[in-house]
């Protein structure tokens, strides 16, 4: 709880951002490295702050672009054996040693969230926020996939097992948005942030 409050008080200061996901194990030689690089400096460009997990991999060069583009970024770090360190570029550091208050904080003032490759925290982050706005425990938001190749599979599971199966709703995968353009990404987001009170033209799928 003392994580959550600090966590809360320090995001009530900033404002909102918008949250990206993805692995420490990206290297920064991968395109994904550098796309997560040039969308945090847009969105820092943008006047959005960038909240990122603190650690290597994607989530560093989400961090990266930001901070050098002059912007505020966000490190939500998480006390890890395998991760010794926190990545450099953050304006504002918080410590975690729990995965659940780290992850609320995600949600605490996201005006979007963008996915990037990742394996089962970026999973589990992208499945928590998929539930939280299909049930309308956090306003609607853009949830934006970076990687079409990466994100084809599970996209194509998802529609043959749980669509199909009337697992999910028919509008649910509208909560999606899948592309390796940065500049859709920040199209959506803007648009989005204009018109915020227009996007949300469906019921959330509950059982009946």
């Amino acid at each position: 709880m003392s994580e959550m409050q600090k966590a809360a008080d320090t995001l009530e200061e900033i404002g909102w951002g918008v949250s990206i996901f993805g692995s420490a194990r990206i290297k920064p030689d991968s395109p994904y490295y550098a796309l997560s690089e040039a969308v945090g400096a847009r969105l820092a460009k943008a006047g959005l702050t960038v909240i990122a997990g603190g650690g290597p991999g994607i989530m560093e060069a989400a961090n990266k672009g930001a901070f050098e583009a002059g912007g505020k970024s966000v490190g939500l770090n998480i006390n890890l054996p395998h991760e010794t360190s926190n990545n450099q570029y953050q304006t504002h550091s918080l410590a975690f040693d729990y995965f659940y208050s780290r992850k609320a904080t995600f949600f605490m003032h996201s005006a979007a969230y963008i996915a990037l490759p990742g394996g089962f925290g970026t999973l589990d982050e992208l499945f928590e926020v998929l539930t939280l706005v299909q049930t309308r425990k956090v306003p609607p938001a853009p949830i934006i996939l970076i990687g079409k190749s990466f994100w084809a599979g599970l996209i194509e599971w998802v529609e043959h097992n749980l669509l199909a199966n009337k697992l999910i709703g028919p509008h649910d995968l509208e909560l999606l948005t899948i592309t390796d353009d940065p500049d859709v990404v920040m199209q959506h987001i803007e648009a989005f942030c204009v018109q915020f009170a227009d996007q949300l033209t469906y019921a959330p799928a509950l059982p009946e």
